[in-house]
């Protein structure tokens, strides 16, 4: 059984709720956010799930699990916008699942469920967004600054889990812009543009490969995009490990890439991918795919530690 129907790249950042008028870019990423909607309404999925780089997260894993969390919203560094006022619908039963999975797989993780708990832009975003009626309840999981690959592959196996444990569909929704520079002095709308040559240059090589539903491909160059983007790892390689991982690891999917435009000096791309019984290209590379967490196991070396035994290698 496969049990995400769709998954899906979109941006977070709140010009999109509060003043998407003020720029044609981001009337058109507001815009394509809209057709999300709609698709997400026609397919036949019982939650979302989000994955929002964020909710920075620093001991383990954090997954929301609160009924219906409320509140008002201001982001901590667009606050001159205003006000988001919210309401969600957490598929509570779910989020416990999954806490229950990650620990299953070795993982730390707890759920997240007391009133007042600021959930983070990204999320009331792209709920606002997508899904303004709660017709689909949600579970949101944080983005632990210091996990590795290993172990967001891992957490993307958990939450596969939980979802087959429960016989559920799920829509996969990661909230990441591309390269996430944003403009360091004070921009008009109207002057908006991606951040750096680079980084734009770098954007549209990961939108090439998404566009051809290259997944698995993306997933493991993530690194590399880091690398030359100079980009805060939080927001851009980790979402693609955790979707890969949930999604299925390889390029079987029909990609779209619906929207791509600077918002504030970052790259916010509106992208969906659609599971197909047809490869784009069978490009993966070969890095390990674990199933459980053994622990951090300096890969980058350099700390005077020992270096890893040939059991741990092929781990």
């Amino acid at each position: 059984m496969n049990n995400v129907v769709k998954g899906y790249v979109l941006p977070g950042l709140p010009h999109l709720v509060l003043t998407p008028d003020a720029n044609p870019g981001w009337k058109k990423v507001r815009q394509a956010m809209d057709r999300v909607r709609d698709e997400i309404t026609a397919l036949d999925a019982d939650v979302l799930m989000i994955y929002s780089t964020y909710w920075p997260s620093v001991i383990g894993h954090q997954i929301q699990a609160r009924p219906t969390p409320e509140w008002v919203h201001v982001d901590d560094e667009f606050h001159a916008l205003g006000s988001v006022p919210y309401k969600l619908k957490v598929d509570s039963e779910l989020a416990h699942a999954y806490v229950e999975a990650a620990k299953a797989r070795k993982l730390q993780a707890r759920a997240i469920d007391y009133h007042g708990f600021p959930i983070d832009t990204g999320s009331v975003v792209v709920s606002k967004l997508i899904n303004p009626q709660n017709k689909l309840p949600c579970v949101i999981v944080s983005s632990n600054v210091y996990a590795d690959r290993a172990e967001t592959l891992v957490l993307g196996k958990a939450a596969r889990d939980a979802l087959e444990k429960q016989g559920k569909k799920a829509v996969a929704v990661i909230v990441s812009s591309l390269s996430n520079r944003i403009h360091t002095q004070k921009t008009e709308p109207k002057d908006d543009h991606i951040h750096s040559l680079k980084d734009q240059e770098w954007n549209l090589k990961f939108l090439e490969f998404l566009k051809e539903g290259r997944l698995e491909d993306v997933s493991q160059l993530s690194r590399q995009f880091h690398k030359e983007a100079r980009v805060n790892k939080v927001a851009n390689f980790k979402p693609f490990w955790w979707l890969a991982a949930l999604m299925g690891q390889n390029n079987l999917y029909a990609g779209n890439v619906m929207e791509y435009q600077p918002i504030y000096g970052s790259g916010a791309a509106v992208i969906s991918l659609t599971p197909s019984d047809k490869a784009a290209r069978d490009l993966e590379f070969d890095e390990s795919d674990p199933d459980s967490y053994s622990g951090e196991r300096n890969v980058l070396g350099g700390t005077g530690e020992p270096a890893l035994t040939q059991e741990a290698l092929h781990e």
